[in-house]
Order: structure tokens, then C-alpha cells, then sequence
């Protein structure tokens, strides 16, 4: 197989983790489902299927001195740091680049996969097997792999995956045509897609050969690809900060694969390894399930979580409550609404409560 590299996606600010999550320490650096922060128990499972010299991580250039304490088997050179956030699509052609420009001329062509640096995964295992298929896969066509998870719910927080024809098998899994990629659908559309048995969730985790995304990014973001190709591997600050301020915010989800899709060039693995994106406190709450509360007190209360690590906290007749506790602020929001909390930040930003960012 190619010379395959991991990229761990490690920007973002996590408002929806609000108030645990802050702009000086994100969700993916707390610990809120181990002892290990997100992004270190991502690593830990990426580290087990490619060495650290072909571990690249893309960061936030303020959170560098975390990164670098909470990835200290990281090579430096390959902490890659933005000066400003410009969504996941920037970031993977940032990485694409230092990948070009480090290979030598004639060497053969390289497998890159893409990973969140925030997600949550049960079962490493299964992780590692469907991984090593869809880097296979992806190594046999000029396509987008993706990994499909099987939907639970209608949740309306995910984008839709609908599968076509199968294609071929990798391993024991079979290769799907995708005819459709929708972002975040309503309640009655995800409802709808459940019924047909066809779709699944969008995982975040992509495949692809070098040679793929760079040709995706000629073809859908012609002057993303110029502003990288134009600064080179080892811009000066000031080069990379002005290059970063004329670049798009766009995710890779509608950059690349939305049209990918269209043009028949998306294919999909269905991917059962106990996999969450811990996108919200619902859906933390979830994943820790009942002994979330072990050290607090329940009294005729039933799906409540609460977060407050240095306080005993109960709850006595209520309901699917979710309450955090940090030092300055408490946030209470029921389950069904814990979606709507990075609209907080947004009216902390409008009032200008940066102590509370």
C-alpha cells in the first residue's frame, strides 16, 4: 500500500460545550469522556495505525502550547498551526500542502486520512479494521471514501449519507456509490431518510489519495489551492495571516464531498464502531449514560446530567435536564435543547463578555 498520513483536525471552539468549553481551552482539550483529553485519545487511536512522523495535526496558532503539551510524541514540524480559523476545508489544504511539498518528484502517491480531533469511538478495534479498508479503497480509485455511520435517530445535527449501488468490497465490507450527501436535514426529512434503510450518518472522516484532493481542490477551490501553492510549505506569520484572511470558511463536507457526490466521485463504508461526534451536552450525556452521576444524587429524576466536578450536586422531580457548573458560570437547558447553547456565546460575543469566552 502507498505511504499513508493521518490528519487530525484540531481547530474549532466547541461553543456548544459552553461554559466548560472556552476560547483558551476548547472541548477537544478537556477530558469529558476518559481521563485523556478528546484530541489525545484521537491520537492514541490514530497513532496505532500510522507512525508519528505521519501524524499531521492542524490547530488554532493560540492553542500551540496546548497542543503541543497534550502531544508530546508529535514531531514538531508536524504541528500545523492557522492563525485563524477558516473551517475544516482550509485546514485540509493546508496540510495538503506541506504533504506536496515535502514529497520528492517521481515518489509514488500518497493516502491521506482525515480525522476530527473532538469524536468519540467505543471500539477501537473495529475502528482500526474499517479504516484500513477505506485506505484501501481509497488507494484503488480517484475518490472521496467516507465512513458512514448507521443512524440510531432522526437527529437533525448530522448530514445524511445515501447509498447507491455497491461498487465492490473492501475486506468483509462492501464499497458504496453515494447518490446523495445532505447537510443537517429537518426532523421529518431525517425521519424519512431513517424509513428507507439507505442513509447513514456523515462520520467526518474522510479518504482520499494526494493526487485526488489535489485535483477536488483545482476543480471546486481553484483559489484555495492558489493561496496555499502561492505561500509555500514554511510561510513567514505575516504571509500565512494575510493568505488566511482572504480564504473562504468552509467545511470540507460542502467544499469538496457535496460535489464529489454529484459528479459520482463519493463512495461510502458503512462504519459500526460505536461512534459519536459529542456535539453537544445531550449528546455527552449519552454517551457517559447513567454513571455520568455517579458521585451526585437522584430523587425521583430521571435523564438529568450534571456537570459539576468540584460541587455535590442533586436533583430531586425533574426531568432530562442538563446542568454544568464551572467556576464562573451554570448553564441549565433541557436534553432537546442542548443544541441551541452556542447561541449563548453568541450573545456573550454580542455583549462583549469576552471574560466569559
Amino acid at each position: 500500500m502507498r505511504d499513508a498520513y493521518a490528519i487530525i483536525l484540531a481547530g474549532g471552539y466547541g461553543t456548544r460545550f459552553w461554559p466548560a468549553s472556552r476560547r483558551a481551552r476548547p472541548k477537544q482539550f478537556l477530558p469529558l469522556a476518559g481521563k485523556e483529553s478528546l484530541l489525545q485519545q484521537t491520537y492514541r487511536r490514530v497513532a496505532r495505525l500510522f507512525p508519528p512522523r505521519r501524524i499531521y495535526v492542524v490547530g488554532n496558532a493560540e492553542h500551540a502550547r496546548l497542543l503541543r503539551q497534550q502531544l508530546p510524541r508529535l514531531p514538531r514540524r508536524n504541528l500545523l498551526l492557522e492563525p485563524v480559523g477558516r473551517n475544516t476545508a482550509a485546514a485540509v489544504a493546508l496540510a495538503a500542502a506541506h504533504l506536496r511539498a515535502a514529497r520528492r518528484r517521481g515518489e509514488e502517491d500518497a493516502l491521506l486520512a482525515v480525522f476530527p480531533a473532538d469524536h468519540a469511538i467505543r471500539n477501537p478495534a473495529k475502528f482500526r479494521r474499517v479504516v484500513r479498508r477505506a485506505l484501501a479503497a481509497a488507494a484503488a480509485e480517484d475518490a472521496i471514501i467516507v465512513l458512514g455511520i448507521p443512524p440510531a435517530a432522526p437527529h437533525t445535527g448530522y448530514g445524511y449519507i445515501e447509498r447507491g449501488r455497491p461498487l465492490k468490497r473492501a475486506g468483509s465490507r462492501p464499497v458504496y456509490a453515494v447518490r446523495r450527501f445532505t447537510e443537517k436535514p429537518d426532523a421529518r426529512t431525517a425521519a424519512r431518510y431513517l424509513r428507507t434503510g439507505r442513509f447513514y450518518w456523515n462520520s467526518g472522516m474522510f479518504f482520499w489519495r494526494l493526487s485526488t484532493l489535489d485535483g477536488l481542490l483545482r476543480r471546486y477551490r481553484p483559489s484555495t489551492r492558489a493561496t496555499f501553492a502561492r505561500i509555500g510549505a514554511n510561510p513567514r506569520a505575516a504571509d500565512l495571516r494575510r493568505a488566511y484572511r482572504r480564504l473562504e470558511s468552509i467545511s470540507v463536507d460542502y467544499a469538496l464531498a457535496e460535489p464529489a457526490a454529484a459528479r459520482g466521485q463519493l463512495r461510502v463504508i458503512p462504519a459500526e464502531m460505536g461512534w459519536s461526534d459529542l456535539g453537544s451536552w445531550s449528546a455527552l450525556a449519552d454517551w457517559l449514560g447513567p454513571k455520568a452521576g455517579a458521585a451526585h444524587f437522584f430523587l425521583d429524576a430521571r435523564g438529568n446530567f450534571l456537570h459539576a466536578p468540584q460541587k455535590f450536586a442533586t436533583a430531586v422531580g425533574v426531568r432530562d435536564l442538563i446542568v454544568v457548573e464551572t467556576p464562573d458560570a451554570l448553564l441549565v437547558t433541557s436534553r432537546d435543547r442542548a443544541q441551541d447553547v452556542g447561541k449563548i456565546v453568541d450573545y456573550l460575543r454580542a455583549k462583549k463578555l469576552g471574560r466569559l469566552l
